[in-house]
């Protein structure tokens, strides 16, 4: 349990839990099962979950939730762990007061993460990671419109903003950008660490908003607020929380271009003429020995270029099948989703095995909206229909409201196996109340 001690009294068959620290009460949870221990080390506590469990990564106190299939994916496995260690201060300590400023927890938590990986992993991969994450804003950003509401840091949940959007790409990465911003306005990254100890110790165990952060900011660096950059034009605090849109201002990635540029050369490459010889060139380049980020860097270019023309997927997979088959599921949901934006019905069967193993909402969603999108909802509705009983009961409910949206009156489907399943449309749902996922991955 999220606690940090308990007890099992056996002859009762009673678990106690203790707590000493007061808890929101969205971060208490329990897990029940065939536990089986291992000791790996004395300070974090981990708890990986069946693939059943919908999402990747859950910052529950004194125990994380994370996924199991997170395991196999190396550079993600770190980032999520990092990111949910970040969350003891950013989050469980320091708690934003309400869901509508939710950047006060996950844009704190991204900008701890993006200092600790800076240190172990070195400036460049930062920087990587942190390109490949600016990318899936920008796509989200399309998908919503730079007007939507719930593109402001501090959202308002007024008529028509439906509260299960909050948790997208703006939380985590324009919060983090104001983040980073206001710690290049301090000019020393260390400086700016001692200001977040100092905003750690006075508010934990409380519940703030953003201006409780920003008035430690200015308090903790009188000079700066003796030169009024809490008002410095087109970048003003005030307009960082509720102008809707992009960041007012993205961090220098600079650093990261000696693992970015072999990425783009590579989609040059697949995306020039006469393909045959730059197929032959790209094949020669061994993206086996790149980072995981990158490689995934890669595929989301090729998903942001599809369709693509067939002749171009058809050497994709002739060159890259097999080896992202065998790599994490972070790769594998970026080339199937490549697999059915394009209709290559080669490839199908391993998006078939994908949904029978993966059942996450981050793996599962994509591929739905995808398969439902284009011209491959039957495939779609025959995988649900075998799987559907694997499935958390949220997440089943919202792949059956994505399902009976794709699959609404003319849609070739198959009319008698959605008869035979009178659950699967879902009358009471309201069409649009699950965002679309297509683009974007969100993890606590």
């Amino acid at each position: 349990m999220s606690a940090t001690h308990s007890t099992y009294v056996e002859e009762e068959g009673v678990y106690r839990f203790h707590m000493e620290h007061p808890v929101p009460a969205y971060l208490v949870a329990l897990v029940a099962g065939d536990l089986q221990p291992a000791d790996i080390g004395p300070r974090y506590d981990i708890v990986f979950l069946p693939p059943s469990f919908p999402i990747v990564a859950m910052e529950n106190p004194c125990l994380t939730f994370i996924i199991s299939s997170i395991l196999e994916s190396d550079e993600f496995l770190v980032i999520d762990v990092i990111h949910e260690v970040a969350h003891s201060w950013f989050g469980n300590a320091v708690t934003n007061a309400t869901w509508e400023e939710m950047w006060l927890s996950e844009g704190l938590a991204t900008y701890a993460q993006r200092r600790i990986t800076t240190e172990t992993h070195g400036a460049a991969f930062t920087c990587l990671e942190t390109a490949f994450r600016l990318d899936a804003l920008r796509r989200q950003m399309k998908l919503l419109g730079e007007d939507s509401p719930v593109s402001k840091l501090q959202v308002k949940l007024e008529p028509g903003v439906n509260p299960s959007h909050l948790m997208n790409l703006f939380t985590y990465e324009k919060g983090y950008c104001f983040v980073y911003y206001l710690s290049q306005l301090c000019g020393d990254p260390q400086r700016f660490d001692d200001f977040l100890r100092a905003y750690v110790e006075k508010y934990k165990f409380t519940s703030v908003v953003a201006q409780d952060l920003l008035d430690s900011f200015l308090t903790f660096f009188p000079e700066l607020k003796e030169q009024s950059v809490d008002c410095r034009a087109g970048l003003e605090f005030e307009r960082w929380l509720n102008a809707t849109g992009p960041p007012l201002a993205e961090p220098d990635l600079s650093q990261g271009s000696s693992l970015t540029r072999p990425v783009e050369a590579l989609f040059q490459l697949w995306t020039a003429e006469p393909l045959d010889q730059a197929a032959a060139s790209a094949s020669a380049i061994d993206i086996s020995k790149w980072r995981t980020f990158q490689t995934a860097l890669f595929l989301d270019r090729l998903l942001d270029g599809s369709p693509l023309p067939q002749e171009v997927v058809m050497s994709l997979s002739k060159c890259y099948s097999s080896l992202l088959d065998s790599m994490n599921a972070e790769i594998r949901i970026r080339w199937l989703q490549i697999v059915v934006r394009n209709d290559y019905y080669p490839d199908l069967h391993r998006v078939r095995r994908f949904l029978e193993s993966q059942m996450s909402r981050m793996y599962t969603i994509p591929l739905y909206e995808d398969l439902c999108t284009g011209a491959l909802k039957s495939f779609a509705l025959e995988v649900f229909y075998q799987t559907q009983g694997r499935l958390h009961p949220n997440l089943r409910r919202t792949i059956q409201q994505i399902l009976s949206q794709g699959l609404g009156p003319g849609a070739e489907s198959g009319g008698a196996a959605a008869d035979s399943e009178p659950g699967l449309l879902l009358g009471d749902e309201a069409p649009g109340s699950a965002i679309s996922l297509r683009d974007v991955n969100v993890s606590a």
